[in-house]
């Protein structure tokens, strides 16, 4: 499995856990697209070297920090194809994989500590799609103008 990590200066710290302790297992081959400290640097630039990486299938999912996941998530959602999922517990995470198909995960690292993280993303990446009825809602997601109603 082929991960990309991504984070701005808030996230730096926790982005080098994530990246230490996923380093150790033999099965994920990692790609760190920076930053690479913690001076100041602008979040949607991370997220979308991670989202075009996804995009271009250089790698199957992406993990991206911020101070709250939410911007550098946002960040990542403008690019088509991307569905990236800001989790604060397993649950979400676990969701976002089977429900909604999420192929980043955001992390907030003023929002969850050191092991949560670390357990969140575990299981992000044990988790699997479902399909079935959830892949209409995701289809729906691609959309280029809302027609729904």
């Amino acid at each position: 499995m082929k991960i990309a990590l991504g984070a701005d200066h808030g996230g730096y710290e926790l982005k080098e856990k994530i990246k230490q302790y996923l380093s150790m297992r033999k099965e994920i081959e990692l790609i760190d697209f920076g930053t690479n400290s913690t001076e100041s640097v602008d979040y949607p630039k991370y997220g979308h070297l991670v989202a075009k990486s996804i995009i271009d299938k250089e790698v199957d999912y992406g993990i991206l920090v911020c101070g709250t996941g939410i911007g550098i998530s946002i960040a990542a959602n403008k690019i088509k194809g991307i569905r990236a999922a800001n989790c604060t517990n397993t649950t979400m995470a676990r969701l976002s994989r089977q429900h909604n198909d999420a192929n980043i995960l955001a992390l907030g690292a003023r929002i969850v500590g050191d092991v949560l993280a670390l357990d969140i993303v575990d299981e992000f990446l044990s988790a699997s799609f479902e399909g079935g009825r959830h892949q209409k809602r995701v289809d729906q997601i691609e959309i280029e103008e809302c027609n729904l109603f």
